[in-house]
């Protein structure tokens, strides 16, 4: 078991004060948007020693990740842990496909730019599956309407043109998002105005649509003239309770909005961005991966084991998200199941790891551990809320 401390990334769409009250301390001059947990060349964890967990995996692979995941993934520990900081709207998004990806890497590795570069699209050859779970209500935009549902969006907000063409054949979700996304200046400028300012007259009214046209009309204003604010209105608008998560697979375009919490992805920051931030964006490439077909967005569903151990059900390889509710001090019995981080985000746990492991370590409210694949079986105590981030079930065909 490794005691980790983990580095926090500074965006503008961060909070000031969430991270700093889950980690103890002050609240903090810039905004913090995530806390990164995990082996991550970008920012990874670092251990006691001083060493970064990157480098710990890379010096005993099979120690660290065991001989099946080493199998599966390489020598690279296949998942992300962190915790968002959601204080203003992120960037309109969506991820790769694992063959978008290692086209997309592949392609501009040719071109030779650099894998750090503003402008670089695709920084690795891997797809990027997401489980966001609420620690406070968590507002987000996930995957596109129904079209016939969109078509009602605008009819309300008297857009007659656009609503008529949702309501045409074939694809008219993906045809009026491109269309949406790659006017002409000038006509993008006017739309933008025109729409959002009908969505700040209706925002106030009984509309089911109420807080999607709120949220369009908040987006207008922070990204004046942006094309993504008007586009947000084909998406569904998400409200998730504390506890609750949604799933991101490849394809789903999709943009948090506001809340904390919990996030587990595979190992990759690939990030195909339409608008709503300063950051690099690709329209073509990300029309290029968009699934205008996604299901609809839904809070994933969890099913509860014999140990008390609470488990998110995701398709993902790469990872699998449970949490553990401790109410009393009788530690829960947990089966080895390595590599994996735990989290601790309420109150105070202990973890107490084989026979010979000493005393029980503690994880206080805000820190988390790495338990290698060689640590077996292990218990967990205390009084709080515990999330496990492991390695997913291998799927077969």
């Amino acid at each position: 078991m490794f005691l980790l401390d983990n580095p926090v990334q500074n965006y503008a769409w961060g909070s000031r004060t969430s991270l700093a009250e889950l980690l103890g301390r002050p609240p903090s001059a810039l905004p913090e948007a995530e806390l990164w947990i995990g082996a991550h060349p970008k920012a990874p964890s670092r251990l006691s020693d001083g060493r970064s967990l990157l480098e710990a995996i890379g010096a005993d692979p099979l120690g660290m990740l065991g001989s099946d995941v080493q199998a599966r993934f390489g020598a690279e520990l296949p998942f992300l842990l962190k915790v968002l900081a959601v204080d203003a709207p992120l960037s309109l998004q969506a991820h790769p496909n694992v063959e978008q990806a290692m086209r997309g890497f592949a392609r501009e590795e040719a071109a030779g730019i650099p894998r750090d570069a503003p402008m670089r699209t695709y920084r690795d050859p891997n797809h990027k599956p997401e489980l966001l779970c609420a620690l406070t209500p968590f507002e987000a935009l996930s995957g596109f309407r129904p079209a016939s549902e969109a078509a009602e969006l605008f009819e309300e907000l008297g857009v007659p043109d656009l609503a008529a063409e949702l309501r045409a054949c074939p694809a008219p979700l993906a045809r009026v998002f491109a269309r949406i996304m790659t006017l002409p200046a000038a006509e993008r400028l006017s739309l933008s105005s025109d729409v959002l300012q009908r969505c700040e007259r209706a925002a106030c009214g009984s509309s089911r649509f109420g807080a999607a046209l709120g949220w369009a009309a908040r987006l207008g204003l922070a990204y004046p003239g942006d094309a993504g604010a008007v586009a947000s209105l084909l998406l569904q608008h998400v409200r998730l309770e504390p506890l609750q998560a949604v799933f991101l697979e490849a394809g789903r375009l999709h943009a948090y909005l506001s809340g904390t919490g919990v996030e587990i992805m595979a190992n990759s920051d690939n990030v195909l961005r339409g608008g709503l931030t300063p950051k690099h964006v690709d329209v073509p490439e990300l029309l290029d991966v968009l699934r205008f077909d996604a299901p609809p967005a839904a809070a994933v569903a969890t099913h509860t084991l014999d140990s008390g151990e609470v488990v998110y059900e995701t398709p993902a390889p790469e990872f699998a998200l449970s949490r553990l509710e401790l109410v009393t001090e009788r530690p829960l019995r947990m089966a080895a199941r390595g590599p994996e981080l735990l989290l601790c985000v309420d109150g105070q746990a202990t973890v107490e790891v084989g026979a010979r492991a000493g005393a029980p370590r503690a994880l206080r409210r805000g820190q988390a551990c790495f338990l290698s694949a060689s640590a077996g079986a292990y218990a967990v105590g205390g009084t709080g809320r515990v999330f496990r981030a492991t390695v997913g079930a291998a799927r077969t065909a």
